[in-house]
């Protein structure tokens, strides 16, 4: 089963932002005039608008809302002529002022993406539909502080509709910025984060973070939430690198990763490890801050008998807080092929570690529930987390140091902050 078109599957109102300077025609009246100018489309053209307005006013739509109606709504949940619906939806948009949107409706653009549902099935089409979504630059890029949902809650999808409001504005002005990826990015990351008086004074990116660690502390159960409602608090801001050294280990390796002939990889040594090299930290550390390093950060990978430091792992060397970031995030980085058990047990330690108390087995297992018979598995990942914080240098004596506190914080943050996607089936 092919992957759920990204920002299709969506909750909330179908569209946002206006692009009109005056009200948009009553829908019943347009169809009304429909009934007696076109009766043939008029039962079309009522199902049509229904679905693709959900009861809004005409002025909500977006040309984004269009084309996800017609390219994906329209062939996916709608039976029938489907040609027939995008003509008689043209003639209502057509009668509403909307010219450019009739036009999409009429366009062989949408002719060829029906067509290819039609002859080559839905996967064919989905395909079509993205391909085609991504030419007309409306959809919002993925910023650094931020990369869209595919399940969207009603923030997020104000805000994504919002944005690629601003964009299709952009374009009809025609300012040049929006026909470049850095400018599309630009205008994104410029309407995400300003002060909207109509929110309020937030910003639509403060708005989308709330929501997610609001689903984040609410998502799992009476137990989680009550173990993660203090956090939330702490979470909206970000979690600064503390002051002096840290992630010694980690430099370390980076460091050496970057000399000409790299971190070599003796044959009489376990190929994983990277030999001390006079090093103070052990083996054990050492293999630990590697792993997290080569597989979750991308800043190791392996050249013949040698490591050496990518690109990435330089450019975490040159900018502290980004370096920061991207180990505190390594600490709840999903192990290749773990599932959602064992990744929410990781969170339930941290959280635990975090405000002082003991992260063992019943406690975690209590908090994460549905832990009958899967006792091993908590112990695996119990013992996985404590080698990721002892190789960052994050936890003395059973506890979290002071840094390993703001660790926690921040891998929390960056977990609670990503994303939601749809479980891939197994």
């Amino acid at each position: 089963m092919h992957e759920p078109l990204r920002h299709l599957h969506r909750q909330g109102r179908p569209g946002h932002g206006r692009l009109r300077s005056v009200p948009a025609p009553d829908v019943a009246a347009l169809l009304a005039e429909l009934e007696r100018s076109e009766p043939g489309h008029a039962g079309h053209a009522r199902d049509a608008i229904d679905r693709l307005t959900g009861g809004e006013p005409l002025e909500t739509l977006t040309e984004l809302t269009v084309c996800e109606f017609l390219w994906y709504t329209l062939p996916t949940q709608i039976a029938g002529d489907r040609g027939a619906v995008a003509t008689a939806l043209g003639r209502l948009l057509e009668l509403g002022g909307l010219g450019r949107y009739a036009a999409l409706c009429s366009s062989p653009l949408t002719a060829r993406i029906l067509r290819t549902y039609e002859r080559s099935g839905e996967e064919a089409g989905t395909a079509a539909c993205r391909r085609a979504l991504d030419a007309t630059g409306l959809l919002p890029p993925d910023l650094p502080e931020l990369r869209w949902s595919s399940i969207m809650g009603p923030e997020e999808l104000g805000a994504h509709g919002a944005c690629s409001a601003a964009l299709e504005l952009a374009r009809v002005c025609g300012e040049p910025a929006v026909d470049s990826a850095a400018g599309r990015e630009a205008l994104t990351r410029r309407w995400l984060t300003e002060p909207r008086a109509d929110l309020g004074g937030d910003s639509w990116l403060h708005r989308v973070r709330g929501e997610r660690l609001n689903r984040w502390v609410l998502g799992r159960g009476a137990a989680w939430r009550e173990l993660a409602q203090p956090f939330e608090a702490h979470l909206h801001a970000p979690v600064p690198a503390p002051a002096g050294t840290f992630l010694a280990a980690l430099r370390w390796l980076l460091e050496l990763g970057r000399r000409p002939d790299g971190i070599p990889l003796p044959q009489d040594r376990d190929p994983a490890r990277p030999a001390p090299d006079g090093s103070r930290w052990s083996d054990g550390e050492l293999e630990a801050a590697r792993e997290l390093a080569e597989g979750r950060m991308g800043a190791l990978r392996r050249a013949g008998r040698r490591l050496v430091t990518t690109r990435e792992g330089r450019r975490l060397l040159g900018d502290r807080d980004l370096l920061w970031e991207t180990a505190s995030a390594a600490l709840l980085a999903p192990a290749p092929g773990e599932d959602a058990f064992r990744a929410s047990a990781r969170e339930a330690a941290l959280m635990l570690l975090a405000e002082g108390a003991p992260a063992d087995r019943d406690r975690v297992a209590g908090v994460v529930g549905r832990g009958e018979g899967r006792a091993r598995e908590v112990d695996a990942v119990l013992a996985d987390l404590a080698r990721r914080l002892a190789a960052f240098g994050l936890r003395t004596g059973g506890r979290l140091t002071p840094a390993g506190r703001s660790a926690a914080l921040a891998a929390l943050r960056s977990h609670a902050l990503r994303p939601r996607t749809y479980a891939k089936a197994s």
